[in-house]
């Protein structure tokens, strides 16, 4: 066999695993997603929008899970981003390649690859333990910890995309550094970070373990930061466990609502954002 020949029947090969890896891959997908649409839809109703989490043998649905979730995630993302953003530019405009950027690029690395109960821990040293009780800040401080690699790393490479040109003629005209970024390095790079920010909250919206040792949960109606807050990811680990299948029913159908949000979310970064900032003049 010549080397031609070999090469061939080496590519043949690796063409034809990748393949077939590929396609187990989306046919487990298609599998996961199928069982999770056929037992979801079965228990959606309106009362998973109106009622409170039931105690075992009653009726009830998901209200004050999904808005401790909603609170949860948006002051999780009202404290992230701002950080993630600012370091981000920093490490875009100002670090460069000095010994502390590397530092902070190294940093941030971890915090992406760490696993999340690492963070819910720490918060709960931090946060909970000193106080004696969980509590929605403790939760959202979790969260926001996660939050903010992701907009880091988004906000990093958004900016660096942005043609140099631009902030020499900005500059050109006076103005300073500090307005050359934020009134035309932010415009020019806005889709790509937003971007960013979503997938981050589409990140955080189904952490448990984080939740499991700060927020916790509450089976009743509360908007107490200070105390437990209801929210979908904990009661989802905690009905699926249970053996009352009112509860588990109650676990298919949360467990349906983050995956469409985080689906929804998902394509909107991707093709929504797209296609918006396709359409600037």
């Amino acid at each position: 066999m010549t080397r031609y020949q070999r090469r061939k029947v080496l590519n043949a090969f690796n063409l034809t695993a990748s393949i077939a890896v590929t396609l187990f891959g989306l046919v487990m997908l298609g599998w996961i997603l199928t069982i999770l649409f056929t037992k979801g839809f079965e228990h959606i109703n309106w009362a998973v929008f109106t009622e409170n989490t039931p105690p075992p043998g009653e009726s009830g649905g998901l209200m004050n899970a999904i808005v401790g979730t909603l609170m949860l995630t948006v002051i999780a993302v009202l404290i992230g981003t701002p950080i993630g953003i600012m370091a981000g530019t920093y490490l875009a405009e100002y670090g460069g390649k000095s010994r502390f950027a590397s530092a902070v690029r190294f940093i941030n690395d971890i915090l992406l690859s760490a696993p999340s109960i690492v963070v819910g821990v720490f918060v709960y040293t931090l946060l909970v333990s000193p106080v004696n009780h969980f509590s929605g800040w403790a939760g959202s401080v979790a969260l926001a910890i996660l939050v903010v690699p992701v907009i880091v790393r988004t906000t990093e490479d958004m900016l660096k995309l942005v043609p140099r040109q631009i902030r020499e003629a900005a500059a050109a005209l006076g103005a300073p550094r500090w307005k050359v970024t934020v009134h035309v390095v932010y415009k020019a790079a806005l889709s790509g970070m937003m971007t960013g920010m979503i997938l981050a909250t589409a990140r955080i919206m189904g952490e448990t373990a984080p939740l499991l040792f700060t927020a916790l949960n509450n089976n009743f109606w509360s908007t107490d930061m200070n105390r437990p807050i209801a929210n979908m990811p904990v009661v989802i680990y905690q009905y699926a466990l249970s053996p009352y299948s009112d509860w588990q029913d109650l676990a298919w159908a949360a467990a349906l609502l983050i995956t469409v949000s985080v689906l929804v979310m998902n394509i909107f970064a991707r093709y929504g954002l797209k296609s918006g900032n396709q359409q600037k003049p």
